[in-house]
């Protein structure tokens, strides 16, 4: 870890949310707890020593994007550069591949576990991605469970959190057609 971390806590469409970040870049990202206590403590338990600091461009701009996507904005996170001090390898190559998945768009356990060229890694895929120190700018709740089932989440309200994520996003987690879509242009509701 890092010698020196700031934070700071940022509201969203989703509740407050903080960001942790040294000089190599962002070290953790906290999605809402169930209560604005709770998500600030369960911040300060990861990063006990950090101090709370406003935020320089890159930070400001970080929060920025969160903030747009959490709203439901196709917003690119990519820019967002990581301190990923304390990773090892397999980790760092899961969030390279999890990133890649952009807002409305899922990818499986799976087949992150084949693009890491280990297909049978679906479960270290899994716990890696349970253990993702920035949900949100590494998209783990981009990934689903075989079949499109939701797996797990390890943010406060689980899987429901992650369907909310997803829906905020717009993504399809299977091939039905969504509610409206095959209708004839004539027919379809107004947005």
């Amino acid at each position: 870890m890092p010698d020196r971390i700031a934070y700071i806590f940022f509201e969203t469409p989703v509740g407050t949310c903080g960001i942790a970040w040294s000089a190599t870049g962002i070290a953790g990202v906290q999605l809402p707890e169930a209560s604005e206590e709770k998500t600030r403590a369960r911040l300060l338990r990861r990063f006990p020593s950090a101090v709370i600091e406003e935020p320089g461009s890159d930070v400001s701009a970080a929060i920025v994007a969160i903030r747009a996507l959490l709203s439901g904005e196709p917003a690119d996170l990519a820019f967002i550069g990581l301190d990923e001090s304390g990773l090892g390898d397999f980790d760092r190559r899961v969030y390279a591949i999890a990133r890649t998945v952009p807002p409305g768009e899922t990818l499986t356990y799976s087949e992150i576990a084949k693009r890491l060229g280990d297909p049978n890694a679906a479960r270290a895929v899994g716990r890696s991605l349970g253990a993702n120190p920035w949900p949100i700018v590494v998209p783990c709740h981009r990934v689903l469970g075989a079949d499109g089932k939701v797996g797990g989440f390890s943010a406060h309200g689980g899987a429901e959190t992650k369907i909310r994520m997803l829906g905020i996003e717009k993504a399809r987690t299977d091939d039905r057609p969504a509610l409206f879509e095959d209708l004839p242009l004539a027919i379809k509701p107004r947005r």
